[in-house]
């Protein structure tokens, strides 16, 4: 198993909300890893909605990233550019 940590900013002026979230976690799904988001001292799955919701990560937001599993370098190079590409703003 291989465990990965990255440190993201969230670029999205809006946030980490409703949309960006369900997209994530559509994303991570395709990876065979474990996703933990940290803000602070909070940590959550980060392949749950409502946990990423609850997080209230806001724009400016730096998260702490960790990847574990078997996928976890593709997992954490799909993460990396997801948040890269945060800062155009996903809604319709």
């Amino acid at each position: 198993m291989s465990k990965i940590e990255k440190d993201i900013v969230v670029m999205n002026k809006k946030g980490l909300h409703a949309r960006p979230a369900v997209l994530f976690v559509q994303m991570a799904d395709k990876f065979d890893v474990a996703v933990t988001i940290a803000k602070g001292e909070e940590q959550i799955n980060g392949k749950s909605i409502m946990a990423l919701l609850m997080l209230g990560a806001q724009y400016k937001t730096p998260l702490r990233v960790t990847i574990d599993g078997e996928d976890a370098q593709r997992a954490a190079d799909a993460i990396e550019e997801f948040f890269a590409k945060q800062e155009e703003d996903l809604t319709p």
